[in-house]
């Protein structure tokens, strides 16, 4: 049998994704709600509870990155010009955050100023990575082999939508990773934002599930022609199920539950996501296969990704389990 190898980077470019936004996620969302934190102990807890995982979180955007332009170079020669934008403010917010992260520990007079840095680089992470996926998400023109569109086609009421629901999500991401990492007054106050951010969280879904079908005809058609409207039903029902484990969890007080399932919630969305761009690497414009480097190419970076992958899924599963309890002032204990 013959292997797909288009295919099979494409679901390790998906895979990379979304491990991306499952794992600095909530370290960025940790950083949007830290102006909600108490100055001192609260921020200092909530740091320290991202302390030893949030850098090397960030392997995943450079493996999809880097996996896009080895993979898929077409693709990448035209969807990075279009966002080009989005992504180096994003880039600059996640700089920003970084050299924040480490220089509010080294001072105290100007500990203020790097917790305003910390929260703006994050802010500004998250908004413009979902920018970037509104912009792809509602088409890029093409012209012959590269992008045919102007510097600002990437901003647009869509893209601002998902750059804020993006936000939100994080946000609710970090609160709930802060309900899982930490104790007393600071466990008490991340519960409460993810009451609030549990139900904004599926208000932006539910406003970008009901925009997305309007910005091209096939993505109506994709979800609701018949018969394959009766698969891609289940992601809305499953939305409405996970939602439901959702508020169940935190009315009884959980604290690992509410933590995946709202992972679980991002985890669907990116299934929409893909029911609404698949097979396309450009959406309705270059599938998959066109896009895609040669067939020697995708099995020579395969063997090396092969190796790889496993080698970073392991340490970063080491990481999270050495630093598996809960978290104080002073680090984990």
């Amino acid at each position: 049998m013959t292997v797909d190898l288009t295919l099979v980077w494409a679901g390790l470019l998906a895979f990379a994704v979304f491990a991306y936004i499952v794992m600095d996620g909530f370290d960025l969302g940790v950083g949007i709600l830290f102006p909600t934190l108490s100055p001192g102990d609260q921020r200092d807890k909530a740091m320290n509870s991202i302390a030893p995982v949030w850098d090397g979180n960030e392997t995943w955007l450079i493996l999809g990155g880097g996996g896009l332009f080895a993979a898929f170079p077409l693709a990448y020669a035209i969807i990075m010009p279009a966002i080009y934008t989005p992504i180096i403010a994003m880039l600059l917010g996640l700089v920003f955050r970084g050299v924040a992260f480490e220089y509010r520990w080294r001072t105290v007079r100007a500990k203020p100023l790097w917790d305003v840095a910390f929260f703006s680089g994050s802010l500004v992470a998250a908004f413009f990575q979902g920018v970037a996926l509104g912009a792809i998400l509602q088409g890029i023109e093409v012209s012959g082999r590269g992008y045919g569109g102007g510097w600002w086609d990437w901003l647009s009421p869509f893209s601002l939508l998902t750059g804020a629901a993006v936000v939100i999500g994080y946000a609710l991401l970090g609160a709930t990773w802060l309900n899982l990492k930490t104790e007393h007054d600071l466990q008490a106050h991340a519960r409460r934002m993810a009451w609030i951010l549990g139900p904004a969280t599926l208000v932006m879904i539910g406003a970008v599930s009901v925009a997305t079908p309007f910005l091209d005809a096939e993505y109506a058609r994709r979800w609701f022609d018949f018969p394959g409207v009766i698969l891609t039903a289940q992601v809305p029902i499953l939305v409405a199920v996970v939602a439901g484990a959702f508020f169940w969890a935190m009315k009884k007080g959980k604290e690992v539950w509410p933590f995946v399932l709202s992972l679980a919630l991002f985890g669907l969305t990116f299934a929409g996501l893909g029911v609404s761009v698949f097979p396309y690497a450009v959406p309705d414009e270059i599938t998959l296969w066109q896009a895609a480097a040669p067939h020697s190419s995708q099995l020579f970076m395969l063997v090396g990704a092969m190796i790889l992958i496993p080698i970073i899924l392991a340490y970063t599963g080491y990481a999270y389990w050495v630093f598996r309890g809960k978290v104080g002032s002073e680090g984990y204990h």
